[in-house]
């Protein structure tokens, strides 16, 4: 596929996924979320780390409104069903870690893309906001779901209501993201922290985040063996192995992602 929406650059086992409408702010359209879509699918396949971040001044603005002759007539249950859920399934469920780079405004379904990835970091000038009810909408786009796990359920019905920004320093202290970073360090920190990512035991952050994501339906008994079992399978990897040798020899490890 050639894309006309995003870029994807792909080097050093990381790819970066770049959202690239910077003229209305990247939001979202029909040819954007299927050209994610298939870029997420191609660096599972090429890359050991994704990072997903946007073009000029906003992560993603949401919903393109724009996007069709009428907006009021726009069929919003076949949009999330057949265009927004695969998408954001993609994010959610692919095997190796993901990042949001967050480099300005994320808002409406911009926000919950975000939040879709394992990981966020946002530079402190950003803002997190969950603008539908602003138009009469409820928040989609996974929103009801990620947000309660992360900020608990009275933060996340006041996010929800208000429709207010939330500023990437109380996103962080919220537990909403990972981390708020000075304007200035943005681009190199999320660089290093990606390429951390990429460099690391692949395998064993695959197991993480299906560990991490059961703990939420399991019983403790059914997450102590969950973890026996997936534990079982961290310690059959050549990284485990590389790893361990490395700690006795008192050197950074080298992982292979295998």
């Amino acid at each position: 596929m050639k894309y006309q929406t995003i870029t994807l650059e792909i080097a050093d086992d990381l790819a970066v996924l770049t959202l690239n409408r910077p003229e209305v702010m990247n939001a979202l359209n029909t040819q954007m979320r299927a050209e994610i879509d298939h870029a997420v699918r191609r660096a599972e396949a090429e890359a050991r780390a994704l990072v997903i971040t946007g073009a000029g001044r906003a992560f993603c603005s949401g919903q393109d409104l724009g996007d069709g002759a009428n907006p009021a007539a726009i069929d919003l249950e076949r949009v999330l069903r057949d265009e927004y859920e695969p998408m954001l399934r993609r994010i959610y469920d692919c095997a190796i870690p993901t990042v949001a780079a967050v480099n300005g405004a994320a808002a409406g379904a911009g926000a919950n893309l975000a939040l879709a990835c394992d990981v966020v970091i946002a530079t402190e000038r950003a803002v997190f906001l969950q603008a539908f009810t602003r138009i009469g909408l409820i928040p989609d786009a996974g929103g009801t779901y990620w947000l309660p796990r992360q900020v608990g359920f009275a933060r996340a019905m006041g996010a929800a209501l208000f429709a207010e920004p939330v500023s990437a320093t109380q996103a962080a202290e919220w537990g909403m993201i990972w981390e708020a970073v000075a304007d200035d360090a943005f681009d190199a920190h999320w660089r290093a922290r990606a390429a951390h990512l990429a460099q690391g035991p692949s395998v064993a952050y695959g197991l993480v985040k299906q560990a991490l994501r059961a703990s939420f339906d399991n019983s403790l008994e059914d997450q102590l063996s969950l973890e026996a079992r997936l534990q079982g399978a961290a310690g059959n990897t050549r990284d485990f192995q590389e790893g361990v040798v490395a700690f006795l020899d008192k050197r950074k490890a080298r992982f292979e992602g295998r």
